[in-house]
């Protein structure tokens, strides 16, 4: 276990680290309360071993403080026990009034000591388990069980609270609505199961450029999801004309470069996407008008033949400077 050890005490600090280390425990230490409470934030102990009496801060107040913290962050309950040189029935109340686990002296015998180490040990193996299984299922909810993307319910909120800093800090913001050309065509023809896969690859496509867009500008928010049967959107922060345009032409080209055979894809005899860009300042209209544009273009690109992305120009509503870059796939409106 990682140990927090809080203590004023030198020699009980240097004696019980030393026991604690002859039991495979890694034990850090703070001098008082306020330093007990700063090392929680930055160490994640396993378990907390807190003086009662200390200088700048007691035990007591800086469990409290613990106990908000991880009740702040929503992170797991970490066992304290008080260290103290007096048992006192007094103590032991305040002492789990104010969030400890258990009570012990600072001169507890090397047998109890072990003991108690042991049953924390057992407890942090299923503070453990229990977090990683929380964590597969916060996954779950928030992921779209075919492709991989982040789900609707999980996209609306990321967007939501991106939306909400762009407004805060005054940023542009960027959308990219993308449905693939002709899939129903491509179900009717390959059956769901060849639709399921083209909707896996597609994905994966559109993920992977999203995720490695450090050359197209992307800031590291931007993040693809899916949107509702073969439609996909990609949420970009802090966009110009410039990076909405690579990202687009990056993604029209990486979905096309797959190469998956689609006869009934007239023109193309391949999957291809179209996509639909937009890009407003926070401060000029709602969130729910970006969606509203970005899908307009979306069926612009559509009749314009498909395998395209109709995108904003450097005369929208967002100023921007410099090239848009892209390619003949590319259009700006």
């Amino acid at each position: 276990m990682k140990i927090l050890l809080v203590d004023d005490a030198r020699s009980v600090v240097m004696v019980m680290t030393s026991r604690l280390a002859s039991y495979g425990h890694d034990v850090v230490h703070a001098g008082n309360g306020q330093e007990a409470v700063a090392t929680f934030a930055s160490t994640a102990p396993d378990l907390v071993l807190m003086d009662i009496e200390m200088p700048v801060m007691n035990g007591f107040e800086a469990t409290n403080r613990i106990r908000a913290l991880e009740a702040t962050k929503q992170w797991a309950w970490t066992p304290v026990i008080f260290l103290t040189s007096s048992d006192t029935v007094e103590n032991l109340v305040t002492a789990i009034e104010a969030g400890g686990d258990d009570f012990m002296s600072k001169f507890v015998p090397e047998p109890v000591l072990q003991a108690k180490m042991k049953a924390m040990s057992r407890i942090a193996s299923l503070r453990k388990s229990l977090s990683q299984a929380n964590q597969k299922l916060q996954d779950l909810a928030s992921q779209d069980g075919l492709t991989g993307l982040c789900n609707r319910r999980s996209m609306d909120l990321r967007t939501d609270q991106l939306w909400l800093e762009a407004q805060t800090h005054e940023r542009s913001f960027g959308l990219l609505m993308i449905d693939i050309d002709n899939f129903k065509k491509y179900n009717d023809h390959y059956g769901h199961q060849g639709g399921d896969d083209c909707l896996r690859q597609v994905a994966h496509a559109i993920d992977a450029t999203t995720r490695h867009g450090n050359e197209l500008g992307l800031t590291h928010g931007a993040f693809a999801a899916r949107y509702g049967g073969e439609e996909f959107t990609v949420v970009v922060p802090q966009a110009t004309v410039a990076t909405l345009h690579k990202a687009a032409d990056s993604i029209v080209k990486a979905v096309f470069a797959l190469g998956i055979a689609h006869t009934l894809n007239e023109a193309w005899g391949v999957v291809s996407i179209s996509v639909g860009g937009a890009l407003k300042n926070p401060a000029q209209g709602e969130l729910v008008a970006v969606f509203r544009e970005a899908d307009a273009r979306l069926y612009q690109a559509k009749s314009q033949g498909r395998n395209r992305a109709v995108v904003p120009d450097a005369s929208s509503s967002v100023a921007e400077t410099g090239e848009a870059g892209g390619t003949g796939l590319v259009e700006s409106h």
